[in-house]
């Protein structure tokens, strides 16, 4: 295995689901400017994410319907400038 290819910056991190308002503690590396005290009485650095095995339907079975006209709709008024 080759050396120095992976990041010594490891360190234990939660990881929340906004959408369940679920959450789970692992190592990695990456950068985050929040915080949460865990379940041990800890602060560790939090990452947010909006799909992860809590709510994917993949991993749950329940198809989650997201409201994605009000983001088309904000688009297309952004862009229509340019659609001469």
């Amino acid at each position: 295995m080759k050396k120095d290819i992976h990041p010594g910056s490891y360190r234990m991190v939660v990881f929340k689901d906004i959408s369940t308002d679920e959450a789970f503690l692992s190592k990695s590396c990456v950068n985050t400017k929040d915080t949460i005290v865990w379940e041990d009485g800890k602060e560790y650095p939090l990452v947010k994410m909006e799909i992860s095995a809590y709510s994917h339907p993949f991993f749950t079975g329940k198809m989650k319907f997201v409201d994605t006209a009000g983001r088309i709709d904000k688009f297309n008024k952004k862009f229509a400038k340019f659609a001469k």
